[in-house]
């Protein structure tokens, strides 16, 4: 089975698409879209979240979320509704008015749980419209600081020398970071087992700190400040190669898992009716507020590369995604709680 392959390029928009396709419409036409895009927003927009507050996922949404009130004058608000792999949020996204006012922030879960899942009411690519991109991330890899294992290769000869031995923690089944701990028994040859949680916030830290698990992983965002505090010990990033942000941390591809590549990215997306010239705005906006330096600054704790990307990119990744998983899914049998 392959899991390799390359991800798409994150790149700004090209905005001479857009003045093009504003230049090629009829004048009349053309003033009454750009009419109704200046309309919008008039109210609060909900920025739907699938996970708890407290999270990797909570904090970029906020980051976004802040700087989208400044620009559109209206109030971004964060509703959190977390569970089922970030499904309930999702789904209650996919079957929102598509008028502009509730839009999603993505992550690989989106197009993932299709495969954990038997029973769901979306298509992650029929029911939504890729806004952009905000970003990728890693996963990290840590143990407590109290831990024996001071490197990933001091990791991997433990856990095959104790086959089944070895507990990681995760904020969920399903999620990036469980995927990326299955990927790692899968081309390490080795065997863990696996102890979800409910959310970073939901107990996972607490255990991982006192022994009663071994390891875990999660985002960046949710880890990357406790490793530099030295609440805990980062062994190993997921990406396959060592972070901008995070460039003490090194990869599990050159510490003993050649290839080895777990990316994940946040993304903006509305419902797939959503009107063409409110998309424009979302995208056009979206672009000029993720290449603002400061904004990316903000993003530094929580260790993603920002960058903006067409809807067009982003829907090639969801789909790369779909292709990669599905078949790791099936291969190790992992079903959603």
């Amino acid at each position: 089975m392959t899991q390799d392959r390359e991800r798409p390029a994150m790149k700004l928009p090209d905005r001479r698409k857009f003045l093009h396709l504003a230049v090629g419409a009829a004048a009349l036409p053309a003033l009454s879209s750009v009419a109704q895009a200046q309309a919008w927003p008039n109210r609060p927009v909900r920025l739907v979240v699938g996970f708890p507050a407290g999270g990797g996922a909570d904090a970029a949404a906020r980051i976004i979320a802040q700087r989208f009130s400044e620009v559109w004058g209206q109030q971004v608000v964060i509703e959190n509704k977390g569970g089922a792999g970030g499904n309930i949020a999702i789904d209650a996204v996919a079957h929102a008015s598509p008028d502009g006012y509730t839009i999603l922030l993505g992550h690989p879960g989106l197009v993932i749980n299709q495969f954990l899942y038997s029973s769901l009411t979306y298509d992650p690519l029929a029911d939504f419209a890729p806004v952009s991109l905000i970003g990728v991330y890693g996963n990290l890899l840590v143990v407590s600081n109290s831990s024996a294992l001071k490197t990933f290769p001091d990791f991997l000869r433990y856990a095959r020398a104790n086959p089944g031995k070895v507990t990681f923690a995760t904020p969920g089944v399903g999620t990036s970071p469980h995927l990326a701990g299955e990927l790692l028994k899968h081309r390490a040859g080795i065997e863990m087992t696996h102890v979800p949680y409910r959310g970073v916030a939901a107990g996972g830290m607490s255990d991982l700190v006192s022994g009663r698990v071994d390891s875990m992983f999660n985002t960046t965002g949710s880890l990357l400040q406790a490793a530099r505090a030295g609440t805990v010990r980062a062994l190993a990033v997921t990406l396959p190669e060592r972070a901008a942000t995070a460039p003490e941390i090194p990869t599990i591809a050159e510490a003993g898992v050649p290839g080895f590549d777990v990316s994940g990215w946040y993304g903006l997306l509305a419902p797939a009716k959503t009107r063409a010239d409110i998309l424009r705005k979302m995208h056009t906006d979206a672009a000029a507020v993720l290449a603002d330096p400061a904004l990316k600054a903000k993003f530094e704790p929580l260790g993603v590369d920002v960058g903006s990307s067409t809807p067009e990119t982003f829907t090639t990744l969801m789909r790369a995604e779909s292709e990669l998983w599905g078949p790791i899914i099936k291969a190790a049998n992992i079903r959603g709680e």
